[in-house]
């Protein structure tokens, strides 16, 4: 079976997202803009496996447009995280976080439109 790689990315997006709760909850005593980033982190790879099993087209591109706005929320609460300094975007963890976060967004929009086009096609 060929790997699904938007599910791989938000998956190991979504581990590296709840480990970087735990180290705001621990060391850093920051609850409030690392919940919201957990929560949209999260949800990404929710979104996108559930549309794995999407009752029709519409229903598929329903869960991954969510996933989508998610991934974008996310990397709202990211960059706002650097901006307050609670990351340091010269560290090699913001910097890759970032990338990760930039390609699962291009991603879900390519995925989202070329589902729309095809469900127009058709």
């Amino acid at each position: 079976m060929k790997d699904n790689i938007i599910l791989d990315k938000s998956f190991n997006f979504a581990v590296r997202i709840v480990k970087l709760y735990k180290y705001f909850s621990n060391e850093k005593k920051e609850y409030v803009l690392s919940k919201q980033l957990l929560r949209c982190g999260t949800s990404i790879g929710a979104n996108i496996n559930e549309a794995q099993a999407g009752q029709s087209k519409a229903d598929f591109i329903a869960k991954m447009s969510i996933a989508s706005k998610e991934a974008r929320e996310a990397k709202y609460w990211i960059e706002l995280l650097i901006k307050t300094e609670y990351l340091n975007s010269d560290d090699k963890h913001t910097k890759s976080l970032l990338i990760d976060i930039e390609e699962i967004v291009k991603l879900l929009t390519s995925i989202v439109k070329s589902s729309m086009e095809n469900k127009i096609a058709k």
